[in-house]
């Protein structure tokens, strides 16, 4: 009885243990969930806060085993891996990635650090679309690099997928301008192990995950207009399904036995883009297109260099009109997908889909047999995973502006936090249920992670560790 007894609580150990690491972006496969935490409900710059520290800009996601807790970085024209201590928030290390050019990123809304470290326990692993991948020891000792060319992105936004570690691999999916790819390394080693080609998918900012069902292993990259599968052993192409959103942010998530995605991207018929003689309305000196200066007094405000896709200083009625089409090329949509397809699935897979309500940057969240997704403004949505009857759908929660943070989960809550600072936790059930709201009064774009009994949030200039009790 003391032998099993024993084993009982060291095997009960084991599981908490490693539950209390969040080794990627958004957790333990993508999933956003964390099945034995216990972080605190309420949360907030004066409520449950355990440490907050202050730390160099990033959108990117806190990655944490055991007591470190990794982050990416841009501060004074470098990249920066950065290791803080969980239980203190002491910063134990940072390293320069010594990059010799940083990729072009549009200032406010992209980030040349926008992706989240990975780690298997021994080593964790950061991709810059500057430089390439680069492993560390936990000691912030460089063990080795894969330098990859620059990435050059559509409308030069900047990257925004993070690299995993699966089956002792390092995955990254690249999706730029051109030349899109999928590549596996050895995470001891760096050594390449495949490389497959994705024709015709255009810069995307998902981070794969993998799918395990029928005795298989797929990796899962949703990117522009598709979603594809590839074997995790070799990287062949397994299957795809089309009618997807033209720009894709969202990741998949997995469980129930089906795979789930969500996307929206402009130009649906939520969300029609104005036609160019609209933007002629600020053409102050009547030239026929459209200056920096000029689209500075349209909805465009912030956003000309993304659109300016030749480069020239100016936004032709041709460039617009080829922007416009290609977003009306795609198709936003909640999908699911049933296993065991091959070839293109779109006919065949998809167990059910919904159209209203979705997510731009967010990934979908599926947690205790509903799939939940907030959409900007704060519209709240949630159905039953297996077969799509809405719980509740497009119901305010009560923010306003936009959500770059995915939803993540944990102790029967649902904790969102947007870009104006403001965060929210729900309650799972059949009805929507705010149970908190509080304010950081500064921008957050990260995804918060949950490490056991403490949430973990990056705002614009901080990082905050939460916790109940003493």
């Amino acid at each position: 009885m003391k032998v099993c007894l024993t084993t009982a609580l060291l095997f009960s150990f084991s599981l908490h243990a490693a539950d209390s690491n969040w080794p990627r972006f958004r957790g333990p496969n993508g999933s956003g969930v964390s099945e034995a935490g216990m972080p605190p409900v309420e949360f907030g710059p004066q409520k449950n806060v355990r440490w907050q520290v202050k730390v160099p800009a990033g959108p990117s996601s806190p990655c944490v085993w055991g007591e470190r807790v990794f982050l990416t970085a841009f501060d004074a024209g470098k990249l920066w891996t950065l290791c803080y201590d969980l239980t203190t928030g002491s910063e134990l290390w940072r390293r320069d990635a010594g990059t010799e050019k940083i990729e072009a990123f549009l200032a406010g809304q992209g980030s040349p650090a926008a992706s989240t470290a990975a780690t298997d326990g021994e080593r964790v692993v950061v991709y810059f679309g500057s430089c390439g991948l680069i492993a560390y020891d936990f000691d912030g000792k460089e063990l080795w690099r894969h330098t990859l060319p620059i990435a050059e992105t559509n409308n030069d936004f900047g990257s925004g997928t993070s690299p995993i570690i699966a089956d002792g691999k390092v995955i990254l999916v690249r999706d730029l301008r051109q030349d899109s790819t999928v590549l596996a390394l050895d995470v001891k080693t760096g050594q390449p192990l495949w490389k497959t080609a994705r024709p015709g998918m255009a810069t995307g900012y998902s981070t794969p995950i993998v799918w395990e069902h029928d005795d298989v292993k797929e990796l899962i990259a949703p990117g522009g207009l598709a979603m594809k599968a590839y074997d995790l052993a070799s990287g062949s192409e397994r299957w795809l399904v089309r009618d997807l959103p033209a720009v894709n942010c969202g990741s998949a998530v997995a469980g129930d036995g089906m795979l789930f995605f969500a996307g929206w991207s402009p130009a649906g018929e939520d969300a029609p883009m104005p036609e160019f003689k609209q933007l002629l309305a600020a053409d102050a000196d009547r030239d026929g297109k459209i200056s920096e200066q000029e689209s500075e007094k349209t909805f465009l405000k912030g956003f000309f260099r993304p659109n300016d896709t030749d480069k020239d200083g100016f936004i032709t009625q041709s460039e617009w009109d080829a922007l416009v089409a290609y977003l009306k090329s795609g198709t936003n949509r909640l999908i699911a997908v049933k296993p065991g397809g091959s070839g293109d699935i779109t006919a065949s897979h998809i167990a059910w889909e919904k159209k209203k309500g979705l997510p731009y940057v967010p990934s979908a969240l599926l947690y205790r047999g509903s799939l939940f997704i907030v959409k900007d403004g704060g519209l709240a949505s949630s159905f039953d995973a297996k077969t799509g009857v809405a719980k509740y759908e497009q119901e305010r929660i009560g923010t306003s502006g936009s959500y770059y943070a995915s939803p993540v989960a944990a102790n029967g809550h649902i904790y969102l936090v947007n870009l104006a600072g403001k965060a929210t936790t729900l309650a799972t059930g059949d009805k929507l249920n705010v149970v908190w709201n509080s304010d950081f009064k500064e921008s957050i774009a990260a995804t918060p992670a949950i490490a056991g009994d403490t949430l973990l949030v990056r705002t614009a200039t901080k990082l905050f560790a939460f916790k109940s009790g003493p």
